[in-house]
C-alpha cells in the first residue's frame, strides 16, 4: 500500500512542475535614468562658517553609506541611544513579528506543491435489520463491528501554474515585510538622532535665555536705581519691566519642548516616561560628518526601503493577475485510497481484506455569471495601480534627496551669515565692556550690548541645529546602509 501512494505522489509532483504558469512573468522596474537630481546637486561643497557644526561639508558621488552613520557625529552616547531604541521600540518588535508571519505563510504555500496524504483509522459497531434486507456481512448475527485502516491522497496538478504564482505572491509578500522591518530601523535611527539634536539644541537656547533673562533683570533694577535718582522717568521703568517678562515668557516654552522631547526620546526607546535615559546632550558634544554619500538616482531605487518594498508589492499583484488568470482555466485534481477493512482488529491487513481506489477528475467553470473574469480585472487593476504607487515611491525618493540637498546647502550659508552677526555682536559686546571699564558708557548701554550678543547666540544655536539633523535627513533618505550590516540581513 506505502509502495502504491509513494508512485501516486511521484507521478503527481511530475504532472505538476511539468506544467507552464500563466500571467506576467515579474520584471523589475528599468532604474531612472536621471544623472542626478537637478539643479538641487549641482554644487558639491557646502560653505563654512567658524565653530562648531561649520565646517564644510562634500558631497562625494559614489560614496557607500555605512550602515551604521550615526557613529559619524562621533558621540558614544547618541549611538547607545540608538542601540538601546533598536532592542527596546516596539514598532521594531512588531515589525519583526510581521516578518516571521511572512515568512512562515509562504513556507505554508510552498506545501501546496506537493499531494496532501492523510491516514485515517475508524472502527464502528453496528445492527442491521435482518427482517428487511440481506446480511451485509458474514457476521452469523445481526451485530456486528467494521474496521477500516487507509490512506488518502489528494493532489491538484498545477497545470497552469496557479500554485507557482500563489507560492510567487507569498514569497513577495515576505520581502516586502523584510523592507518594512528596514525601513522601521530607518525611520526609528534617524528619529532618535534628530531628536537629540533638538534636545542639545533647546539646552543651549533656555542658557541662552536664562542669560538674557539674567540681563533684563540687571536693567530693570539700574532703571528702578535712575528712577529714584530722577534720571529716567516712570515710562522709561515700565518699559524695561514690560521688556523683562517678554523676556520672561520666552523660557516656559523653551522647557516645555526640552520635557516633550526627552520624553519622545524616552518613548522611541521603549519606555515609559518615568524611565527616561540618564543620558544628556549638547551641541559641542556632536561633531559634523564633513564626507557625506551622494547616490545616484539608479542606486537610490535599490537602497531605499520604502522603494524596494513596493516593488515587492507590486511583484505580488503581478503573481496574483496569473493566479487570477489560471483561475479561469480547467481544473485538474487527483485522488487515490488504499487500506483495509476487516470484522475483527486482529484480521486488519490480511489476505482479502484490502481495497484500494484511484480517481483523476477535471472541471471547469462554464457559468458564474463573470465572477472569474471580474476577479481577473480586478487583479490587473491592482497590477496597475501597484506600478503606479511604485513610481510614487520612486518620486518620493529623489525627492528626499534633493530637498535635503537644498537643505544642506541653505543651512550652511544660514550658519555663515548667523555666526558673521554673532560675531558683529560678539566684538560690540566686548567694545562696549572696554568702554565700560574705561568710563565711556553706561552700564545700561554694556547690558544692552549683551543682550544683543546673547540673541544672536540664540539665532547661532538654531543654525547649527538645522545642519546636524538636515545631515541625519540625507543618510535617512538615501536609505541608511542596510544593506552594508554584516550578512546583509536585518538585527
Amino acid at each position: 500500500m506505502g509502495l502504491v501512494m509513494s508512485r501516486l505522489a511521484a507521478l503527481a509532483m511530475v504532472v505538476g512542475l511539468s506544467a507552464c504558469a500563466v500571467g506576467p512573468n515579474f520584471k523589475r522596474p528599468a532604474p531612472p535614468a536621471a544623472p542626478g537630481y537637478g539643479s538641487a546637486s549641482s554644487q558639491t561643497e557646502t560653505s563654512s562658517a567658524p565653530g562648531t557644526a561649520g565646517a564644510v561639508q562634500r558631497l562625494v558621488a559614489g560614496m557607500d553609506v555605512p550602515a551604521q552613520w550615526w557613529t559619524l557625529f562621533q558621540s558614544p552616547k547618541l549611538t547607545h541611544l540608538v542601540e538601546q531604541a533598536m532592542k527596546g521600540n516596539p514598532n521594531v518588535d512588531a515589525a519583526a513579528a510581521a516578518l516571521r508571519q511572512a515568512h512562515e505563510l509562504y513556507s505554508a504555500q510552498r506545501t501546496s506543491y506537493f499531494p496532501t496524504i492523510q491516514g485515517a483509522f475508524g472502527a464502528g459497531r453496528s445492527q442491521y435489520a435482518n427482517n428487511a434486507i440481506a446480511n451485509p456481512t458474514v457476521s452469523p448475527t445481526s451485530i456486528y463491528s467494521l474496521y477500516t485502516a487507509q490512506l488518502s491522497l489528494s493532489y491538484a496538478p498545477d497545470v497552469f501554474g496557479a500554485t507557482r504564482r500563489s507560492v510567487e505572491a507569498a514569497q513577495a509578500q515576505a520581502e516586502n515585510s523584510r523592507f518594512q522591518l528596514e525601513a522601521t530601523y530607518l525611520t526609528l535611527s534617524s528619529n532618535v538622532v534628530v531628536t537629540v539634536v533638538q534636545e542639545a539644541a533647546l539646552r543651549d537656547q533656555i542658557a541662552a535665555t536664562e542669560r538674557l533673562l539674567e540681563l533684563q533683570q540687571q536693567l530693570t533694577a539700574t532703571v528702578q536705581g535712575q528712577r529714584a535718582l530722577g534720571t529716567a522717568s516712570e515710562l522709561d521703568l515700565l518699559a524695561q519691566q514690560s521688556a523683562e517678562a517678554q523676556a520672561a515668557a520666552t523660557l516656559p516654552p523653551l522647557q516645555k519642548q526640552l520635557g516633550q522631547t526627552r520624553d519622545a526620546l524616552t518613548a522611541l526607546l521603549g519606555r515609559l516616561p518615568s524611565d527616561e535615559p540618564e543620558e544628556t546632550f549638547r551641541l559641542q558634544e556632536l561633531m559634523l560628518p564633513v564626507d557625506l554619500p551622494l547616490s545616484l538616482p539608479s542606486s537610490l531605487v535599490a537602497q531605499r526601503p520604502d522603494v524596494r518594498a513596493a516593488e515587492e508589492n507590486m511583484h505580488a499583484a503581478s503573481a496574483q493577475a496569473g493566479v487570477a488568470l489560471a483561475n479561469m482555466l480547467p481544473q485538474f485534481a487527483i485522488s487515490a485510497d488504499s487500506g483495509s477493512a476487516a470484522l475483527s482488529f486482529a484480521d486488519l491487513f490480511t489476505a482479502g481484506t484490502g481495497f484500494w481506489d484511484l480517481g483523476a477528475s477535471l472541471t471547469q467553470t462554464l457559468f458564474d455569471a463573470g465572477a472569474l473574469l471580474h476577479k481577473r480585472r480586478a487583479a490587473d487593476a491592482a497590477l496597475h495601480q501597484a506600478g503606479a504607487q511604485y513610481r510614487a515611491a520612486v518620486i518620493l525618493a529623489c525627492q528626499n534627496v534633493a530637498d535635503t540637498l537644498r537643505a544642506l546647502l541653505a543651512d550652511a550659508a544660514a550658519l555663515k551669515a548667523t555666526a558673521e552677526a554673532d560675531r558683529a555682536a560678539k566684538a560690540t559686546f566686548d567694545l562696549a565692556r572696554s568702554q565700560n571699564q574705561l568710563g565711556a558708557i553706561s552700564a545700561v548701554a554694556l547690558l544692552n550690548a549683551e543682550q544683543a550678543y546673547q540673541q544672536a547666540q540664540l539665532g547661532l544655536i538654531q543654525a547649527r541645529a538645522n545642519r546636524y539633523s538636515d545631515t541625519a535627513a540625507l543618510f535617512q533618505a538615501l536609505g541608511g546602509g542596510w544593506w552594508n550590516r554584516p550578512g546583509g540581513s536585518t538585527p
